[in-house]
């Protein structure tokens, strides 16, 4: 079976291992249309102009993309198209070139980091002999292998059906061997793509079905945690900009975390607690990237439900990254297809990680405004999640968001009351503590959502009205 083609199989217990084991030894070949001038178009909102990728950043990232699953990458090529061609993309004179360097390096796979129709793809295949994969397919590829919960298996899995559902051209004649002979069973005049055709759509119905429920399970979490006084802060943005290390750095998780693009897949939430004593969930989710499937981010839906019901998102920019700007609109283009308006002022914070990479003058001059609100109200704060510099400042501003309109009360408790004093410390903010012989005297600030279980616990012991903080 062709290493690419274990798509359709059946899901397994373990997480997918890399279908190109076989294919080790690849060369990156990154197109750039020079039909289309350079240009700073406005964005959606039609507010700041769009910036342009460099082309040596796009390289970078594709090599990195075919090293997140281990390939040989030998050549990293950029191919100028002056217009792409409907058969090959790219032009005959570039295509020979490249099976040559195919032949000499003993190169197995050729990722083009381009958009590819079928047709594209087989006619570079039968070029080149060698396996094609667009970058659609690396990314889905590098799902695959990161997938270790069942809901991450099922929604790649999901993916990979229907990025492969139009590009029946030879590759799913195994499929038939799930069905214990079904590719023989097609009634008069049905072709083995149909039959296939017809199997990836019942497979994608019971995969859309499982995933249905890992939603209304999800739900039920949210819903749970919602009982539970502690706002949830999502961590948003471009794939390798330190979302992982920031998320250890808060909560000592030991959350997997490289250099590495898609280091993280799987969503995990875990409690922080906040300068003045409360709690947060703190949800890290998967990386964003520049044309980042439509498909894909649909597949992903049921975990990118976190960010769309957090209270508080940190857009973690890597502010050291040339392309960072590029790479801030590819997120917010993201959190639109997700209903969330990443210029909220409300909700969204700007987290400018990997200040200590900067050179000393930029990063002393960034360091130094420390948090600033932007044009739209948007507020930044420069920090590293390496060294924990600017963590603290950012630990503060996410608390003050979470206790904005907090209702504020004034209790009076006796020392005795050692087991209510402990919860007030664990689930409100406390402003102040007094202590004597007879009392202990605390001001706190309670979320909305936990007025009704503070007021039946600790109601009798308020001697200053609730007043919006």
């Amino acid at each position: 079976m062709d290493p690419i083609e274990s798509t359709g199989r059946r899901s397994t217990g373990r997480a997918p291992q890399s279908r190109l084991a076989e294919a080790v030894r690849a060369i990156v070949v990154v197109p750039v249309r020079t039909d289309i001038r350079e240009r700073a178009e406005p964005s959606e909102t039609g507010e700041t102009p769009r910036p342009q990728r460099s082309v040596a950043a796009r390289r970078e990232e594709a090599v990195g993309l075919a090293a997140a699953i281990d390939l040989d990458v030998v050549e990293g090529l950029v191919v100028r198209l002056s217009q792409p061609r409907p058969a090959t993309l790219i032009g005959q004179g570039k295509v020979d070139e490249i099976k040559a360097s195919v032949e000499a390096n003993g190169v197995g796979l050729v990722i083009v980091d381009h958009p590819l129709s079928p047709i594209q793809q087989r006619n570079l295949e039968k070029a080149w002999n060698a396996k094609v994969l667009d970058r659609t397919g690396l990314i889905l590829e590098i799902f695959g292998e990161r997938a270790r919960t069942r809901e991450g298996r099922l929604q790649v899995e999901l993916a990979h059906l229907n990025y492969q559902k139009s590009r029946l051209v030879r590759s799913w004649t195994h499929l038939e061997r799930q069905r214990g002979g079904f590719g023989f069973l097609g009634g008069p005049g049905e072709t083995q793509i149909e039959a296939d055709r017809r199997v990836i759509t019942e497979r994608i119905a019971k995969l859309e079905k499982e995933l249905e429920g890992v939603t209304r399970t999800r739900a039920l979490h949210r819903k749970t945690r919602k009982k539970v006084p502690h706002p949830v802060v999502a961590l948003v943005g471009y794939t390798n900009a330190g979302k992982s290390t920031l998320f250890n750095r808060l909560t000592d998780a030991g959350v997997f975390a490289k250099d590495l693009l898609f280091a993280t897949l799987d969503p995990t939430l875990r409690r922080v607690r906040l300068p003045h004593g409360g709690e947060m969930i703190l949800s890290d989710t998967v990386g964003f990237v520049s044309d980042l499937p439509t498909h894909l981010v649909a597949a992903f839906r049921a975990t990118l439900e976190e960010v769309i019901e957090a209270d508080l998102i940190l857009h973690v920019r890597d502010i050291a990254h040339e392309d960072t700007l590029a790479q801030a609109r590819d997120v917010e283009d993201v959190l639109r297809q997700l209903g969330v308006d990443p210029r909220d002022p409300q909700r969204m914070i700007e987290v400018l990680n990997k200040i200590d990479l900067l050179d000393p003058e930029y990063r002393e001059k960034l360091v130094a405004e420390g948090q600033r609100a932007q044009a739209d109200g948007l507020v930044t704060i420069p920090a590293s999640a390496a060294t924990g510099e600017g963590l603290d400042r950012l630990l503060g501003l996410i608390e003050d968001r979470l206790n904005r309109d907090r209702s504020s009360f004034r209790l009076s408790l006796p020392p005795t009351e050692g087991e209510l004093i402990a919860w007030l410390h664990r689930s409100t903010e406390v402003l102040a503590r007094t202590d004597d012989a007879e009392a202990v005297t605390l001001q706190v600030r309670v979320p909305d959502k936990a007025l009704d279980l503070f007021r039946s616990r600790a109601g009798r012991f308020i001697t200053g009205a609730g007043a919006k903080a």
